[in-house]
C-alpha cells in the first residue's frame, strides 16, 4: 500500500501558507483531529517555529544547513560503514527486508541488551539501555505544504541534493539517501509501514490505520543522565498489541518511519537508574520473527533462530507510538 503522496505545489502557495503560519499554526491540525486532547510534549517539541517555516518556503534548502550539519554529527562514526542502514536501523525498523543484512559493527557483547527474552521483563531485572539515555534528535517537522514540495524519493535523489545544495559523495548525501531507501523498502510479511514527513501526515496516517480513538505514547525520562544501567521497577503493564511504532529517522527535517507488525505486544516499563533517575520506557515483544533476516542482531545476541521464541527490545528515546484507547 502506498502511504506517501508527493504533491507539486506552486511556490506562491507555499509562501502564503508559511507567511500565515503564526496565525494558523500546525497545532490547529492536531486540534481539529483531537479537540479534547492536548498535544503530547514529545510531539510539540518537534513543531517548527513560524520563522523556520517561513525560511523553509523562502530559502529552499539553504536555511537548513545547520540541521544538515547536526544530522551528520549525530551519525559520525556510522557514515562510512558499508551497511549504514543495518547499523542505524537493524534494531529499530529493519527486520526482514534484506535476508542477508547484518548488524554492521558485529559487537554483540556491547549491544547485549538491545534484544532480550520476554522472561527478562520483571521487577528487579537489570539492563544496560544506552538507547534510552542518548540525546533525542531535535530536528523539527516542516509544514506539510513545504515538506510535500521537496522531492523525497530515490528516483528524484538528484533533485534532493540540488534542494539542499549537497554533493553526491558527501556524508550528508549518504545519510539522506539511506533514509529515503529505508522509507521505500518493501514491508515484510505481517507488516504495514509508511513514512511521515510532516506533523499533519504523521497524525493523518496514524488515524487512517487505527482510527481516531487513539493516543500517542513515548518514553519519559525524569532528567538527563549519562547513566545507562537501569533496573525494572514495579507496575509494568501491557498497553497495546500490534500498534504503530514510529522511529525518528536521520534527515534534514523530521521524518518518521512508522510501522505496525502483527503479533507484537507493547509494554510500559517503569525503570530506576543506578543514579536514581526514573523513567517510564516503552518496550515491545515480537511474538513472530519468522520473516526476519536470520542474520539479524537479535539472533546473534540471543542465539536462537527466526520464528522460535518471542524477541523483545526497548524503543529508542525519540520513538513515538500510536496506540488504540
Amino acid at each position: 500500500m502506498e502511504f506517501r503522496f508527493l504533491q507539486i505545489i506552486p511556490m506562491m502557495l507555499v509562501l502564503a501558507v508559511a507567511a500565515t503560519h503564526s496565525a494558523v499554526p500546525v497545532e490547529m491540525h492536531w486540534m481539529s483531529v483531537f479537540p479534547n486532547t492536548p498535544m503530547p510534549k514529545a510531539l510539540r517539541n518537534l513543531l517548527p517555529s513560524p520563522a523556520a517555516a517561513a525560511a523553509a518556503a523562502a530559502a529552499g534548502g539553504n536555511h537548513m544547513k545547520a540541521a544538515v550539519a547536526d544530522m551528520v554529527n549525530e551519525n559520525k562514526g556510522f557514515i562510512n560503514i558499508p551497511k549504514l542502514s543495518a547499523y542505524r536501523t537493524s534494531y529499530k525498523v529493519t527486520y526482514g527486508s534484506n535476508r542477508n543484512e547484518e548488524f554492521a559493527d558485529g559487537n554483540v557483547t556491547a549491544n547485549k541488551d538491545f534484544f532480550f527474552f520476554e522472561s527478562k521483563l520483571h521487577p528487579g531485572s537489570k539492563m544496560n539501555l544506552k538507547g534510552l539515555t542518548g540525546k533525542a534528535s531535535k530536528t523539527a517537522f516542516l509544514p506539510r505544504l513545504v515538506a510535500d514540495s521537496i522531492p523525497f524519493s530515490t528516483q528524484k535523489f538528484a533533485q534532493v541534493l540540488h534542494h539542499f545544495s549537497l554533493q553526491p559523495e558527501s556524508a550528508a548525501s549518504k545519510i539522506l539517501k539511506q533514509t529515503i531507501e529505508d522509507c521505500e523498502a518493501p514491508a515484510m510479511e505481517g507488516e504495514a509501514r509508511y513514512c511521515a514527513t510532516s506533523l499533519e501526515s504523521f497524525v493523518d496516517l496514524g488515524v487512517s490505520m487505527l482510527g481516531q480513538n487513539i493516543q500517542l505514547l513515548s518514553t519519559e525520562l525524569e532528567r538527563e543522565t549519562q547513566n545507562q544501567e537501569f533496573s525494572i521497577g514495579e507496575g509494568m503493564k501491557m498497553v497495546g498489541k500490534s500498534e504503530i511504532v514510529c522511529h525518528k529517522m536521520s534527515y534534514a527535517y523530521a521524518v518518521f518511519l512508522c510501522h505496525s507488525i502483527d503479533k507484537t505486544d507493547l509494554y510500559k516499563v517503569p525503570l530506576v537508574g543506578e543514579d536514581g533517575t526514573r523513567a517510564a520506557a516503552l518496550a515491545v515483544c515480537h511474538r513472530d520473527t519468522s520473516a526476519w533476516s536470520p542474520k539479524h542482531l537479535a539472533f546473534q545476541i540471543l542465539k536462537v533462530e527466526p520464528g522460535t521464541v518471542p524477541v523483545c527490545h526497548f524503543l529508542a528515546r525519540d520513538t513515538l507510538v500510536w496506540v488504540s484507547n
